[in-house]
Order: structure tokens, then C-alpha cells, then sequence
């Protein structure tokens, strides 16, 4: 007798159905678990950083936290008000100008980030040497900002009034946050010093820097193009030799017009030499182009969602 199996009242197809959905929605749940951990350590280290090296050194690096050192000079405002002051308006203003496009965890950056400044704004400074705060404040910036973005969030502040001159005007988006980062840069040349300034540009490159470190990560691989006339062999010698997989690519010679096959293999700092090896000994005349590759995802390289 055909038909559907059913256990109390249910058929096993939407039995294996909801556990799919249960199985689906538990991933969910650890992936936005995983990803407000992640900015909160991110606002939290930004937050100490503030403290800890930018602010004690007058080091206006750009942005709103830049904005809130010039006024606590000026004016005596507390730096986490006047974070509050911008950073809630400029979210509502691109919510409103940009279509909608901020989720909930940049509300979250936007009001989480000034709340850690005060409560870690007793916390003592390592360091009174320009140089030195400029470097590692710059640095745990870096930091925080790249596990920020890697939670897929965001801190607002003048990167979205960056969104909107760059969506009203012609300038470019890198343009656009380059000359409000300057702007913050030259007044407090004017408030602090032009000396503290150059500190603040040394500093601004160096969060730079940090930041694609971390989305990036330390690690280099190679991806290895080879045009040969031996494909097969050389596929051979990389997949049991090197015991790495490939992508065979069709190709046409620009000056011979022949159809040719271009090996392209990903292959670790450490297997450079022996892939070198391995093609030279295959086929001497083999033409092979290396280039570096920051971040490599699947089997055999680095997991997906893995940090």
C-alpha cells in the first residue's frame, strides 16, 4: 500500500521540513549572535583606544570621535555627547536620504560606541608620547573598525555623511571621506597644533592599514596561472604531486590565434617553490604567472564564516 507516512497526525516530509527550518533558524541565530559579539568587542576596543591613547594626546584623527576631542578643547563638552549629538542625526538623515539602507546594527554602533567612551572615559593613559598613541591607538582602532565590518555593521558617524555627499554630489565615495576626514584633520591643526596634526594623519594611516589586515587576514596565498602546451601533465603532477585542486581555462594566444589551456591553481606561501619545481621539470617552456591573493575561502584554505 503506497502513501504517505505519518507520526501523530504529521507526514515525514514536513517532519524532515521542520527540522530543516529548525536546523535553518538555529545557523541564523548563531550567525547574529556571532555578529553583534563581534561589534560589541569591535565599539569596545575603539572605546579604549579613544581613551587610552587618542584623546589624553589631543590625536583628531578624523571622524566624529576626531570632532568630539576638538570640542572638548573648545567648548569642555564631554566627547560621548557630542558623539551622541552627530552620530544620531547623520543615521536618521541617511535613512532618510539613502533609501532606507542602515540596518539595526549600525543603530546599534551608532548609539553603543559614545555609550563605551563614558564608561571607560576613567581609564588611564599608557602613554604620553605622540608618536607612541598615534601608533597604537591607531592601531586598536584599526582593530575595532575590522571586526565592526566583519559583523557586516557599522559605527556611523561621517562615513554617512560621506554616503550622502557622495550620492548628491559628483565627488566619489573614497573622496568623499578622505575630505571630511581632512576637514576634522586642518581645524585641529588650528585648535591643537599643525605638529599634532601630522600625528593624526600618521594615525589615520595606520587604522587604515589595521582595518584590511583584519578583513583581510595575515595570511598570503598565491594564485598560479600557467599557460602550457602539456596541460594534462602538469594537471597531473599538481593534483597528486601538490595534491591541490584546479581550474582548466580556455584561452586564445594573442598572436598566434591557437586555442591554448590555462592551469590556474591557489596554492600556499609554502608550496610555491615545489609548484614552481613541479611545472619547470613538467614542461620548461610553460609560462607561469604568480600573483599574491589576500583571502582564500573552501576546502582546503580557510572556512567559510570563520573569522
Amino acid at each position: 500500500m503506497q502513501g504517505i507516512v505519518r507520526t501523530r497526525g504529521y507526514s515525514v516530509s514536513a517532519l524532515q521540513s521542520r527540522k530543516e527550518r529548525g536546523t535553518k533558524a538555529r545557523i541564523a541565530w548563531k550567525q547574529h549572535a556571532g555578529d553583534y559579539t563581534l561589534l560589541l568587542v569591535g565599539s569596545l576596543l575603539i572605546a579604549v583606544s579613544f581613551n587610552m591613547f587618542l584623546n589624553p594626546n589631543q590625536v583628531a584623527s578624523g571622524g566624529v570621535s576626531g570632532i568630539s576631542i576638538i570640542t572638548e578643547e573648545l567648548f569642555g563638552w564631554e566627547p560621548a555627547i557630542t558623539q551622541w549629538a552627530l552620530n544620531i542625526p547623520l543615521f536618521f538623515a541617511g535613512m532618510y536620504l539613502l533609501g532606507g539602507e542602515f540596518g539595526l546594527k549600525t543603530l546599534v554602533g551608532t548609539i553603543v560606541l559614545p555609550l563605551l567612551v563614558l564608561l571607560t572615559r576613567g581609564l588611564p593613559s599608557l602613554t604620553h608620547d605622540l608618536l607612541l598613541a598615534t601608533i597604537y591607538g591607531g592601531m586598536l582602532i584599526g582593530l575595532g573598525l575590522g571586526l565592526v565590518f566583519r559583523a557586516r555593521g557599522s559605527t556611523g558617524g561621517l562615513d554617512v555623511a560621506a554616503q550622502i555627499v557622495h550620492k548628491y554630489t559628483s565627488i566619489g565615495l573614497g573622496v568623499s571621506v578622505a575630505l571630511l576626514d581632512g576637514l576634522v584633520i586642518m581645524t585641529a591643526a588650528f585648535v591643537f597644533s599643525p605638529e599634532k596634526a601630522l600625528f593624526a594623519l600618521i594615525g589615520l594611516f595606520v587604522t587604515t592599514k589595521t582595518i584590511g589586515i583584519v578583513q583581510l587576514g595575515f595570511s598570503y596565498s598565491k594564485v598560479a596561472f600557467i599557460i602550457t602546451e602539456d596541460a594534462e601533465a602538469i594537471r597531473e603532477a599538481i593534483l597528486f604531486k601538490l595534491d591541490r585542486g584546479l581550474t582548466n581555462l580556455q584561452a586564445t594566444g594573442g598572436y598566434s590565434g591557437e586555442s591554448r589551456t590555462v592551469i590556474m591553481v591557489v596554492v600556499s606561501q609554502t608550496e610555491v617553490t615545489k609548484l614552481k619545481e613541479l611545472v619547470r621539470r613538467t614542461d620548461p617552456k610553460a609560462f607561469v604567472i604568480l600573483s599574491d591573493t589576500n583571502e582564500v575561502l573552501g576546502e582546503g584554505f580557510k572556512r567559510y564564516g570563520t573569522v
